[in-house]
């Protein structure tokens, strides 16, 4: 007979925190949220952390190598999909290992050929107003000039008009040799008045583009995630079936860690991919596992060899798992067993390895339950496409702009691979919805909003560290009832 678990599965929605004692140093600008990302013996340091508790979700539509700047800028890791080549993949980590802060590689390019419609589609999809014009219309092509939103008139211009007709050339455009330091790069902005400097190599081929507007924002940030050579961190996604051939390229791109995407963890595929790894590479290389909903899953991961094993099946914005096969379990609920599971098996082996909360996440204090109900960190889809920095398209709908959003189990996704049928059979039926989300501006803004309401809480909760928030934290069920008293209620609210 069937094994039935006497209670419910519940959501993150159904529980709230418990005010504990606050001490006069429990302020939010003394709470740390650096947390481990991968597993260590007691009394060692972990040899990865990051320096707040958010990693970006596999998936094409959220983890690209400009999100992933973004993002370790502000203390987290993205793991960039890896539902594309290996070639392609590994370009992503490669761009992000380069990156130098303040140097931005254009995504917004044109040929000379190209026509104004060309010009406004790129512009309203990067949401960027600065176009380079390159012979071959590629970032890397020859730059010939510009064209920002000074030199076209929509309303008096034909939308078949060529982009050598309006541009700046290059003979009226400023730039300067990528060996120049972003202080001098500064300096010419600055002397010259102008919002944009490119520099470009002895080949006159664009390397960089240096903004006006990010003199500010890209000085050095003290939380930023780097390697011991300064480079940012980025982590990659890979799956249970072309692995010999993508984590060697991932590897020599310089990728920080990997993580299995699958859909259900529990399997001897996992298995099998963690082995060809440690096999290869030993512990040096550190690699995720999951998605898990019980204490069996983690421990069979744990076992195995995982370095953090993921938590969650069904419960992304965007998946349909339990509703396509019945498949899944309440965020909440999976989260608090496969803690206790990770917590047993650390007092049995001395070995902690760090789980993950994947899905569930809806408003920001939910970040705050996952973390207290043992969660080390977070992984996020729809929290991170909606901003500026994801891949996707910024559409216009009804007057408000959203980002496009759409599931690695969805039909424009194909990614199969992370669907361990066997062999090379492939799923004939989706678990994932192609979406909008509301556009929510610059993931910097955004992710230090969220992080002040996570810190406000913990200092609620008496904690000043994550841990301490786990040792702390009390937790209490709310009825149907009480989740309508939180909100505003019985009031008529004033249009802002």
């Amino acid at each position: 007979m069937a094994y039935f678990y006497e209670e419910p599965s519940r959501t993150f929605s159904e529980y709230l925190l418990i005010p504990g004692y606050s001490s006069a140093e429990c302020i939010p600008s003394c709470v740390s949220l650096k947390t481990s990302l991968v597993k260590y013996r007691k009394g060692e340091e972990p040899a990865l952390s990051i320096n707040i508790p958010m990693v970006s979700a596999i998936m094409q539509s959220v983890s690209d190598d400009r999100l992933a700047v973004a993002l370790a800028q502000e203390g987290g890791l993205s793991f960039i999909y890896g539902s594309q080549t290996v070639e392609n993949q590994a370009e992503m980590i490669r761009k992000v290992k380069r990156y130098r802060a303040g140097f931005v590689v254009s995504d917004s390019n044109v040929s000379p050929d190209m026509t104004l419609k060309d010009v406004l589609d790129i512009t309203e999809k990067t949401g960027h107003s600065t176009v380079a014009v390159t012979e071959n219309g590629q970032s890397g092509g020859k730059l010939l000039g510009i064209v920002t939103n000074k030199d076209y008139r929509v309303s008096r211009m034909s939308m078949d008009t060529k982009v050598k007709d309006f541009m700046t050339t290059l003979d009226h455009l400023v730039y300067a040799d990528e060996s120049t330091t972003l202080k001098e790069a500064n300096d010419i902005i600055w002397e010259h008045k102008i919002n944009c400097l490119p520099l470009v190599n002895k080949n006159q081929e664009l390397v960089y583009l240096v903004f006006r507007k990010d003199y500010d924002t890209h000085k050095k940030n003290e939380n930023e995630l780097i390697d011991q050579s300064k480079r940012y961190m980025v982590g990659a996604g890979i799956n249970t079936r072309d692995y010999k051939e993508r984590v060697p390229a991932l590897l020599e791109a310089g990728a920080d860690a990997l993580c299995i995407d699958s859909s259900e963890g529990f399997s001897e595929w996992q298995k099998l991919t963690i082995d060809y790894i440690r096999e290869n590479y030993g512990d040096r290389v550190k690699v995720g596992a999951g998605n898990v909903v019980d204490a069996d899953g983690f421990r069979f991961l744990a076992e195995a060899g995982a370095d953090f094993v993921k938590v969650g099946i069904g419960g992304g914005a965007i998946c349909i798992t339990r509703e396509q096969k019945g498949i899944g379990r309440g965020q909440a609920t999976a989260l608090i067993e496969v803690a206790k599971a990770r917590d047993e098996y650390y007092k049995e082996t001395g070995i902690y390895v760090p789980i993950c909360s994947d899905g569930g996440i809806v408003h920001d204090y939910h970040i705050t339950l996952a973390l207290a109900m043992g969660a080390d960190f977070v992984m996020l889809g729809r929290y991170f496409a909606r901003f500026d920095e994801s891949p996707t398209k910024r559409v216009n709908v009804g007057g408000s702009y959203m980002k496009e959003y759409w599931g690695e189990g969805s039909a424009r996704a194909r990614n199969w691979q992370r669907y361990d049928m066997g062999g090379d059979k492939k799923l004939s039926f989706e678990e994932g919805v192609d979406s909008l989300v509301p556009y929510a501006g610059s993931l910097k803004d955004n992710v230090n909003l969220t992080l002040s309401k996570v810190r406000g809480a913990m200092c609620n909760c008496g904690a000043l560290t994550i841990p301490e928030l786990q040792e702390k934290a009390k937790i209490t069920l709310v009825s149907a009832t009480s989740i309508v008293e939180g909100g505003a209620h019985d009031v008529t609210l004033r249009n802002k």
